[in-house]
C-alpha cells in the first residue's frame, strides 16, 4: 500500500486539537493542494475565507448546530462554491454587449451551474483533507454551514452567486483525545458499486448491510427510545431532526435566491 492510500485509509475526523498553531509552510502547503483539485473546465468555481477573527469563529461555534471545537479550532477554512467571479468578470468583460451585437442573451447564472459550482467547491475541500492528513494536520467538516443561511450571507458578505457549501476545522490532533478516535465503519461495497445500471436493496439486503451496525447499536436492546432498527433511529435523529429542516429551508433560500429573475 503506497503512502497516499494509506493516509486516505487511516484519515477519522478530528474534533480536539493540541493548541499549537499550524505553521505558514503547512498552510501553504494545504491550500496549493487544494487549489490544484479538479475542476470543471479550469473554471474553478469556489472560493476559500480563511476565518480567522474569534468573534466569527464563536458565532459558527453557535449557528452550525452548537458545536464549540469550532471556536478553539486553530485554522477554519469556508469553502464557497462560486459563480460571482465569473459573472463580474463577464460584466468587466462587456459579455452583455457581445451578446446584443451576436443576436444573444446574456444569462444568470442557473441551477446547473450551482451544482457545477458545488462540486468544485467539494472536490477542493477533500484535496485539501487529504493533504492536510499526509502532513500530520487533522481535520473535521461541517456540513452545518449550510444552515442558517442569512446568518452566514451577513457575517461573510456573501454575494448572491455564492454558497457555503462546507466549512472545515483544522489543528494538530490532541494526544490525550486520539485514544478514543475510531473510524466509522463503510457499508460492504457490494451495497454501494454497481456494474452498469442501479440496484435498488431488498428487505433482506437492507438486514445484512446493517447487521453489523445494528449489532453494535442495539446490544441485545429491542428498541432505542421507541425505534427498532437503524432506519426508525437515522429517521429521527438524522432525516426529520430540527437541524435536517433547517438546513432544507436555509438550502432552499439560498437556491431561490440564486435562480431568481
Amino acid at each position: 500500500m503506497n503512502s497516499t492510500i494509506e493516509t486516505i485509509m487511516k484519515r477519522v475526523s478530528v474534533r480536539a486539537y493540541d493548541g499549537r498553531p499550524i505553521e505558514a509552510d503547512i498552510k501553504d502547503a494545504i491550500l496549493k493542494g487544494a487549489l490544484r483539485a479538479p475542476t470543471a473546465g479550469n473554471l474553478m468555481l469556489y472560493s476559500i475565507i480563511e476565518v480567522n477573527d474569534a468573534v466569527k469563529k464563536n458565532t459558527l461555534a453557535r449557528t452550525c448546530d452548537n458545536q464549540p471545537f469550532i471556536a478553539g479550532a486553530p485554522w477554519v477554512l469556508l469553502f464557497l462554491a462560486d459563480y460571482q467571479r465569473w459573472y463580474d468578470y463577464f460584466l468587466a468583460s462587456d459579455v452583455e454587449k457581445f451578446c446584443a451585437r451576436n443576436g444573444l442573451t446574456m444569462r444568470l447564472p442557473a441551477e446547473g451551474d450551482l451544482m457545477l459550482a458545488c462540486c468544485d467547491a467539494i472536490i477542493a475541500a477533500q484535496t485539501a483533507v487529504i493533504a492536510a492528513d499526509s502532513l500530520g494536520v487533522g481535520s473535521c467538516y461541517i456540513g452545518d454551514i449550510m444552515e442558517n443561511y442569512a446568518a452566514h450571507q451577513t457575517l461573510f458578505d456573501l454575494p448572491r452567486y455564492t454558497f457555503p457549501i462546507y466549512l472545515l476545522c483544522l489543528g494538530y490532533p490532541d494526544p490525550k483525545a486520539q485514544a478514543a478516535w475510531k473510524q466509522t465503519s463503510r457499508f460492504d461495497r457490494k451495497f454501494i458499486v454497481f456494474q452498469d445500471s442501479y440496484k435498488r436493496l431488498k428487505a433482506d439486503e437492507f438486514a445484512e448491510m446493517f447487521r453489523g451496525e445494528t449489532e453494535r447499536r442495539f446490544k441485545g436492546r429491542s428498541d432505542i427510545e421507541g425505534a427498532v432498527n437503524i432506519g426508525q433511529q437515522t429517521y429521527r435523529g438524522k432525516f426529520s431532526a430540527d437541524f435536517a429542516i433547517e438546513m432544507n429551508r436555509s438550502v432552499r433560500a439560498i437556491m431561490q435566491n440564486w435562480i431568481k429573475d
